[in-house]
């Protein structure tokens, strides 16, 4: 089975509401693909003009996160029915800067993949050691619970439209990217795991992304790995050089 690539840009913290918009236009003819599904995750306050600029592109406007209740008291946060009426199709859940400073754990993690699902909001559900961790030689025993926890009470079904990015904590931001092979290795093993708690067909339909430095030069190489559907992408996808990532097949 072929699973189509997913090339998703976070942006952070980055662009006011009107450079949003001169972004989107200067990337709009850059990354038409149709072989690709294209996503731009934005800073909440960008997401309406975000997604008015994006019309009529192949490129879907996501968020960089959510909360897990409905609505009510709580402060500063956003609730997922906010983010569907703005247009949102898919959420960052769970990004490694999330959980570092944010304090983010498994736990909610997980209560926000079930009430984005709800929603119908494609979750993205990152993953992804430290270089300590790695250098423990306890890599894949990490990224596994992590995947494990984030899918408690996840139906196959369910799962089957997920996407998971697993991106090493140590090359984020920090040029420097995990091997191809490094990449791969990681990427079977959460297929793996996913055709254990679930069952392989679960596990050929789920993609998987990786993050961490990707690159116009680091992509086709990347995305030709039997078990990397793609990339999340963060500084690149500000530039002109996410063009070439999504048209990595060009």
């Amino acid at each position: 089975m072929m699973r189509r690539k997913i090339v998703a840009g976070n942006w952070k913290m980055n662009k006011t509401p009107s450079e949003a918009v001169e972004l989107i236009n200067t990337l709009k003819p850059l990354v038409a693909n149709d072989d690709v599904d294209v996503v731009f995750c934005v800073p909440a306050i960008d997401i309406t003009v975000a997604v008015e600029a994006a019309k009529g592109s192949n490129i879907a406007i996501g968020a960089e996160n959510m909360y897990y209740e409905e609505s009510g008291a709580y402060t500063g946060e956003i609730a997922p029915a906010m983010l569907v009426d703005a247009g949102v199709k898919y959420v960052i859940i769970g990004h490694s800067e999330r959980r570092e400073y944010f304090a983010e754990t498994d736990e909610t993690v997980n209560k926000k993949v079930l009430k984005a699902i709800e929603h119908g909001i494609v979750p993205i559900i990152c993953c992804g050691e430290t270089l300590t961790q790695r250098e423990q030689g306890v890599t894949i025993d990490f990224v596994r619970q992590q995947i494990k926890i984030a899918l408690q009470g996840v139906t196959a079904d369910q799962a089957k439209e997920v996407v998971i990015a697993y991106e090493p904590i140590w090359a984020i931001g920090t040029g420097v990217v995990a091997t191809t092979e490094q990449a791969q290795e990681v990427c079977v093993a959460i297929r793996a795991c996913i055709a254990e708690v679930y069952d392989e067909a679960t596990a050929e339909a789920i993609r998987i992304q990786y993050g961490g430095s990707v690159s116009a030069a680091s992509a086709p190489e990347l995305f030709a790995q039997a078990d990397i559907d793609g990339g999340l992408v963060g500084g690149a996808s500000l530039k002109p050089d996410f063009g070439a990532i999504v048209n990595y097949n060009k």
